[in-house]
């Protein structure tokens, strides 16, 4: 196999640490191809890649790592919550580290990456999620062994002050992510409000372009009542309900009556219960999916 045809094997490794870095589907696959034109440049002028996949590993993370540091500027004025863009995963992860790597690419997970430094997530990224040696981190973003260990427990400090406990189950979390889209899509308002916990968090993501929320809303009854406006709404205008798999985790993707998508929801369970919504509804975040975009998520549905 040559230089050209493994790194074009690489591609979806490369994928994987851009998107985790990034947060965004349309952001990292411009890193990965500006990783590509920059590997074969390098091959041009006559050099010799030892391992391409070294390479190609250092060029994507150190691109994510400046995109990343002019991107958290524009996130500091982003209007409402900001959430990830969507990513349409396999239905069926097969094994246990699929699912340890789908586990890493939920929007819970990606929201608090947000924590962290660029360098700081790369380092945390390279070594939890995709098991690379220190010497090999060091490398990658430029520090020293030692001072990529200083940054992983930084990493791990911040990430443990703000992570809840999710269901661990993955078919238990998937069985009741299945009853609280059926009530959704059925407009079965007892039995949504039944299904969520106490301290319930809903974040919308309209980006000021989409029908967001200007903040997280917090609380059984007050989440329910946006999932009652939400639900009474969509009904009245007959849209269109499909489940998938987004970023490893139950989602529901919701559908105009020609066709259109509106947005892209998906929960978070603990102790039997939704414990968190997160619906993105941004246009801006939902065009990458391939599906035409519905004006109903530029106005209000009320």
């Amino acid at each position: 196999m040559g230089y050209a045809d493994e790194a074009v094997d690489l591609r979806p490794l490369l994928f994987s640490i851009a998107y985790r870095m990034l947060g965004s589907v349309t952001d990292a696959e411009d890193v990965v191809q500006a990783t590509y034109l920059r590997y074969f440049d390098y091959l041009a002028r006559g050099r010799e890649a030892e391992s391409p996949r070294s390479l190609l590993t250092t060029i994507t993370t150190r691109l994510a790592i400046d995109h990343l540091r002019s991107a958290r500027v524009q996130r500091e004025s982003y209007f409402g919550p900001w959430l990830p863009e969507p990513l349409l995963t396999s239905q069926e992860p097969d094994g246990a580290e699929l699912a340890v790597m789908s586990d890493s690419l939920s929007m819970a997970f990606l929201v608090l990456l947000e924590k962290l430094s660029p360098v700081e997530r790369a380092v945390f990224l390279l070594r939890e999620v995709f098991a690379y040696e220190y010497d090999d981190i060091a490398r990658i973003v430029d520090k020293e062994p030692a001072n990529c260990r200083q940054l992983l427990n930084r990493a791990r400090r911040h990430l443990d002050a703000g992570r809840r406990r999710f269901e661990a189950d993955t078919t238990h979390r998937a069985e009741l992510a299945d009853r609280f889209f059926e009530a959704a899509e059925h407009g079965d308002l007892e039995n949504l409000e039944q299904l969520l916990a106490a301290d319930v968090a809903f974040y919308g993501d309209g980006g000021g372009t989409g029908r967001g929320l200007a903040r997280p809303v917090f609380g059984r009854d007050r989440v329910h009542r946006v999932l009652a406006g939400i639900v009474t709404a969509y009904q009245r205008f007959g849209a269109r309900f499909r489940r998938s798999q987004v970023n490893g985790q139950p989602g529901l993707m919701t559908f105009d009556p020609d066709g259109a998508l509106i947005n892209v929801l998906t929960v978070d369970v603990k102790d039997g219960y939704v414990c968190t919504v997160r619906s993105v509804i941004n246009p801006d975040k939902l065009q990458h999916l391939g599906y035409p975009l519905s004006p109903l998520a530029r106005r209000s549905l009320r």
